[in-house]
């Protein structure tokens, strides 16, 4: 009785929701796998913010922070350390979600509901979650810092695949035998654009961050390499045995062309080889748009690959999706969300936790200029990987066949 009871009431709760209810009935009502996405990227981007505001703020909000058992004098809570404690609790929070939602598969599975449901328990553990690294030895924070880059490190790699999958799943998608025909202008004119635009940033970034060229030579040597990279990523897509296409490598041009521009962004602002250097010291309301503009960016890039988690099964399954099925990786989902709080702290400590930040700024520093510079390197390596790793696999076939003859 006490089954059909709960079987009853959750239909009920689906209708309810299916209905056009609102978006606080769905909230109250819920277990809604696709209402729950967006309430945890809320969740996310509201406690990166309180980490910002800690780093910029915290010495005016909390004056009576040296009474915390962590904090032997007021600044080891603020600033840079105060960033992490609290990245330290959203760590933590999506960490225990990714374990206890790690395996699930129907929707009729308990581990189901807790991911989908249960909001006034998991809002009231991210509080305490959040709280709690503030009393916490200045050790432990330290010792987060340092796992903190390669968590944030995991977290470039997972969206770099995601990114390529998706780029190479738009590919195959416009040049199957269905839609090769009917995409073949669009295609062309997407590949276009895309080649027109990485060659307009490239001059564009000689043209903005090479003001002098004998003291500018790394800014030189970034662009210049990665214009040889477009070069080359187009030269293994259009060889005979690949035959990527033009489309491809002209979306991946993109995406690296914007990797050296951040990286290059990156830089300190004492830099004489940014031009736009002495507008960058200053707080006016183009920094604090690009702030806020940054923040969304990694919040939705941490969403949207959170739920992507097809592109890292090793075999493909053909199976048609069964209706109890969920719609995607709920363990992968808090993972990706878990790696992500660790790279949003990285990003407003600069990858250090002893370097002062200005207010408004986000990813600035040396340190923040090389890790771009190498997901740069690293994405043009695992495309043309993608590229000739299935040309090495029939080609070591083909030998071990001739082998056996």
């Amino acid at each position: 009785m006490q089954g059909s009871t709960t079987s009853t009431s959750t239909n009920s709760n689906y209708a309810k929701i299916k209905a056009g209810s609102s978006w606080f009935d769905q909230f109250r009502y819920g277990s809604n796998p696709w209402m729950a996405r967006y309430v945890y990227a809320m969740m996310f981007f509201i406690v990166n913010m309180l980490a910002w505001a800690v780093r910029d703020y915290g010495h005016i909000a909390f004056k009576e922070m040296e009474r915390l058992n962590g904090c032997k004098e007021v600044k080891e809570c603020l600033g840079a350390e105060g960033s992490l404690r609290v990245s330290l609790g959203c760590f933590i929070f999506y960490f225990v979600m990714f374990l206890s939602t790690l395996g699930t598969s129907k929707s009729n599975q308990r581990r189901e509901s807790w991911h989908s449901s249960w909001w006034f328990a998991k809002v009231t553990m991210m509080i305490a979650l959040i709280v709690m690294p503030f009393f916490s030895p200045p050790e432990v924070i330290s010792l987060y810092g340092d796992l903190a880059h390669f968590g944030a490190g995991v977290f470039l790699l997972i969206q770099l695949i995601s990114v390529i999958s998706f780029i190479t799943w738009l590919s195959d998608c416009c040049q199957s035998e269905k839609n090769a025909d009917r995409c073949y202008v669009h295609v062309m004119l997407i590949s276009t654009t895309s080649y027109v635009l990485c060659l307009i940033g490239i001059i564009m970034m000689y043209i903005w961050y090479t003001p002098d060229i004998l003291s500018c030579r790394l800014n030189i040597f970034f662009i210049t390499w990665t214009l040889v990279l477009l070069q080359l990523m187009t030269s293994v897509s259009r060889h005979p045995k690949v035959n990527g296409g033009f489309l491809t490598p002209g979306l991946m041009g993109l995406y690296v062309v914007f990797l050296c521009w951040s990286a290059i962004r990156s830089e300190p602002p004492e830099e004489m080889c940014i031009r736009e250097a002495e507008h960058a010291t200053k707080e006016d309301w183009l920094t604090i748009i690009s702030f806020v503009v940054a923040v969304l960016t990694i919040v939705i890039a941490t969403f949207s690959t959170g739920i992507d988690s097809q592109c890292f099964q090793f075999r493909k399954d053909n199976d048609k999706q069964e209706e109890d099925d969920v719609p995607y990786g709920y363990g992968f989902f808090h993972l990706v969300f878990a790696t992500g709080a660790m790279y949003f702290a990285m990003l407003l400590i600069s990858w250090n936790s002893h370097h002062s930040m200005k207010k408004w700024t986000i990813d600035v520093g040396w340190t923040s200029t090389w890790v771009r510079i190498v997901n740069e390197w690293l994405a043009v390596c695992v495309y043309i990987w993608m590229l000739v790793a299935p040309i090495i696999r029939k080609w070591k076939s083909s030998q071990t066949g001739e082998s056996r003859v």
